[in-house]
């Protein structure tokens, strides 16, 4: 039994309700604006992917590793992240992926030479990383319990949100242009302008994160437990006993156990069978090819004979679909469980990528597609997109986040989402090669990886709605 001495101490929180939920709403939404950048920067290159390549003269190999490139920054901003903001604190680590946003949106739009922007293409996959890490940390962190969930799925939507922004940012200035991706435009490429006006939400984003508040979580961690128990205060309101809170979080803080890379060792495959179940189902979200359809569409399109502006109006279409799906998931996660969403999307899947390789394997007539593969490829797409969105884009990172045991969570959770990093990178740089060679046989591969994730689901995948993380361990 645990002595009354060592107990945590009680505040009534988890029954806490805000004064003003309005003003809490906008500071969740405030830290999701990273996740806007996320979505937004991941996708904003599939609008100059062509223009880059006929600018720079470049094969489909070392077009891939510019475009690829950026995840390497994501994986360093990724592993960082948590770090620097224990140092330093979560707003200061906003402020300086904003700062790394808004220079990278500058820098890839007025490169003098293709490996400075691949440079600048780094950078932003660091702020990347940072925001796919801090901004659902402060949430976490700030939101009331009673609150917590909904407003920790706000960085979700910001991320497709944002994806969607920018495919009809594109869209809308592809056509400013005459629907070339090199035509002037403001005294520059069309391409240019695309990835240059990511500093717009990029500077909103390093406003907001000076009118919301540090985390309590940070100030106590410093010390600084008067200006802790006010945004307390703030955000929780002032019917709970704030010094209990205070005091509860301090508790909470020197129990923890950190977890560490050697925590995760044994088994016989070097990695605990958890940790490898979590590193499947990381690359089985990235193996069926889904930044194909973020990075690469008007590409995609245009390849088997689609108008560019036509492409990048399907884009933004696709975008949509993320955005339904996404919501989709949110709304039956919780009722229908994890498991059985992400089986239904795994089979969905199968026939949307299916559909596409069948389309994809047909010979072009007059540099296009016959009309009714070009008609089915054009829906097998979204069709997949639907069902990535409402399964698998979402689950993967609630069993993430639930499924390993207290005292390994974080340490698994940073493998897990390394490898889904490297998975994503190897998908992304192999794509233009791999189509070159066989658009069909690439979609069948992802076809495969659909398949397979079914036995793996089944087989390997625990449930883990409605049990508490205690209940992991």
């Amino acid at each position: 039994m645990t002595s009354t001495a060592s107990q945590s101490p009680t505040s009534g929180a988890g029954a806490a309700h805000p004064d003003h939920l309005g003003h809490v709403i906008f500071i969740a939404a405030a830290a999701a604006m990273g996740g806007f950048l996320f979505g937004y920067d991941s996708s904003v290159i599939n609008g100059a992917v062509e223009a880059i390549r006929d600018r720079y003269d470049v094969g489909s190999a070392a077009l891939a590793q510019v475009i690829a490139i950026a995840l390497i920054g994501c994986a360093i901003g990724a592993a960082t992240a948590g770090r620097i903001a224990d140092r330093i604190g979560r707003i200061r680590v906003m402020q300086i992926a904003a700062v790394l946003f808004t220079v990278s949106a500058v820098g890839s739009a007025l490169p003098f030479a293709l490996w400075d922007f691949a440079a600048w293409r780094v950078v932003g996959g660091f702020a990347i990383g940072m925001a796919s890490v801090i901004g659902p940390a402060y949430i976490a962190e700030v939101a009331p319990p009673a609150y917590r969930g909904r407003l920790g799925s706000f960085q979700q939507a910001a991320i497709v949100i944002g994806i969607a922004i920018s495919q009809l940012v594109n869209w809308g200035l592809l056509n400013a242009a005459g629907g070339d991706q090199r035509g002037e435009l403001m005294g520059l490429e069309a391409w240019q302008v695309m990835l240059g006006v990511m500093v717009v939400p990029a500077v909103l984003y390093g406003l907001l994160s000076f009118a919301i508040p540090e985390s309590p979580r940070f100030l106590i961690s410093v010390g600084r437990r008067e200006r802790a128990r006010d945004i307390l205060e703030e955000v929780e309101g002032d019917r709970i006993d704030l010094d209990a809170r205070v005091a509860e979080i301090e508790h909470a803080m020197k129990s923890e156990h950190k977890s560490a890379f050697k925590d995760l060792l044994g088994g016989s495959f070097f990695f605990r069978p958890i940790v490898w179940v979590g590193i499947g189902l990381s690359v089985f979200q990235q193996f069926v090819g889904i930044n194909v359809a973020f990075y690469y569409s008007s590409t995609l399109w245009q390849s088997v004979g689609v108008d560019p502006t036509d492409s990048f109006f399907y884009s933004f279409t696709t975008s949509i679909i993320n955005i339904v799906g996404t919501v989709i998931a949110m709304i039956f996660v919780d009722r229908v469980g994890r498991r059985p969403l992400a089986l239904i999307g795994s089979v969905g899947m199968v026939v949307g990528l299916g559909l596409e390789a069948w389309a994809f394997s047909f010979d072009l007539v007059d540099g296009k597609l016959p009309a009714t593969q070009g008609w089915i490829a054009l829906i097998a797409a979204h069709v997949f997109v639907l069902f990535f969105a409402l399964s698998w884009g979402v689950v993967v990172w609630v069993f993430l986040g639930e499924m390993f045991p207290n005292r390994i969570r974080a340490a698994a959770l940073g493998v897990a989402a390394s490898a889904q990093w490297i998975a994503n990178w190897a998908i992304t740089a192999s794509f233009p090669s791999l189509a070159d060679w066989n658009l069909s046989a690439t979609y069948v591969i992802y076809t495969a990886f659909a398949a397979l994730s079914i036995p793996f689901v089944l087989k390997y995948v625990k449930e883990t709605k409605g049990k508490s993380l205690e209940e992991m361990g």
